[in-house]
């Protein structure tokens, strides 16, 4: 009979506790709280750059199948593709190295490259992105 007269006083105690901090939720806030600004906003996001689309595993993954020599964070680099070294010598003209990672089947329907662009991996501004960070190595 003790045990369930503690367990009563304290249940009616919670509610008690609960229904003051309703209240004072409700309660209208003092001026000096209401006049607090705001949280600042979060930073803006960092604009990805063509390297970090084409590292990203989960975008471009260029380093799944080619090298970058030049590039000395290009860490686990694949050796199935050519290396991604003097592009602007191997592509004088940019619009054909687009158009190689845009769909590289045009020029070879035996490769095993993936259709950035036709098959909307990505996106026509990150494949420009993408480009002027190749064409660069």
């Amino acid at each position: 009979m003790r045990k369930m007269k503690l367990i009563m006083a304290g249940s009616i105690a919670g509610v008690m506790v609960l229904a003051g901090s309703a209240q004072a939720a409700d309660a209208p806030k003092p001026a000096a709280e209401e006049a607090k600004p705001a949280a600042a906003a979060p930073a803006p996001k960092k604009e990805e750059t063509g390297k970090d689309i084409a590292y990203n595993r989960s975008k471009g993954n260029c380093l799944a199948c080619h090298g970058m020599p030049s590039q000395p964070d290009a860490e686990s680099t694949g050796l199935y593709g050519p290396p991604l070294i003097a592009m602007s010598a191997r592509f004088p003209d940019k619009a054909k190295l687009r158009a190689q990672i845009w769909d590289s089947s045009t020029a070879n329907p035996n490769t095993s490259m993936p259709p950035f662009g036709k098959h909307k991996i990505l996106s026509e501004q990150e494949i420009d992105k993408v480009v002027e960070f190749v064409y660069g190595l």
